[in-house]
């Protein structure tokens, strides 16, 4: 069982948003960590595919991400990685997830990047690294993000990005 750390991060805007994605990015791609799982949960809205954008853009993927609500994984190939965006918003029952194969995608050079984790009732891999934003209480405008590790890896991440 490893040491959980957690930290709050205030974002004032979409594009603060996509540069804190960017900062993370780039941390998750010189991480020598092998096969990363971050799960990302929020609101409609809260900025979740602006950050995977951000963390894409890290890894020199030019052009604005969208999320793949319909096609539910998109997998990319940047900096010796295999990157999979994964939304499982759209799902119905936890078990279709199963069908996916999300887990045969966790090979030691892949990151996951998967919005909606909820929806999966643990059915995917366990997240090295957790993402909650929410909106930010009124009057204040923004979002809250949350960050918080799963693993002695996520451990180690967060502990070089929240410096």
């Amino acid at each position: 069982m490893c040491k959980s750390l957690s930290r709050a991060v205030e974002v004032a805007s979409a594009e603060a948003m996509r540069e804190l994605g960017s900062t993370f990015g780039k941390l998750l791609l010189r991480s020598g960590a092998g096969a990363l799982c971050i799960a990302i949960e929020g609101e409609l809205g809260a900025g979740k595919t602006t950050f995977v954008g951000g963390v894409m853009a890290a890894a020199g993927i030019a052009g604005p991400i969208r999320s793949p609500t319909y096609t539910l994984i998109e997998p990319y190939e940047a900096a010796g990685r295999q990157i999979y965006h994964v939304d499982l918003y759209r799902l119905i029952q936890a078990d279709e997830v199963e069908a996916l194969g999300v887990r045969d995608l966790l090979t030691p050079s892949s990151i996951l990047l998967i919005e909606w984790p909820s929806r999966a009732a643990k059915r995917i891999p366990p997240a090295d690294i957790r993402i909650d934003m929410a909106y930010a209480p009124a009057p204040q405008a923004g979002r809250q993000v949350q960050f918080a590790a799963g693993s002695p890896a996520g451990t180690e991440l967060l502990k070089q990005f929240l410096r």
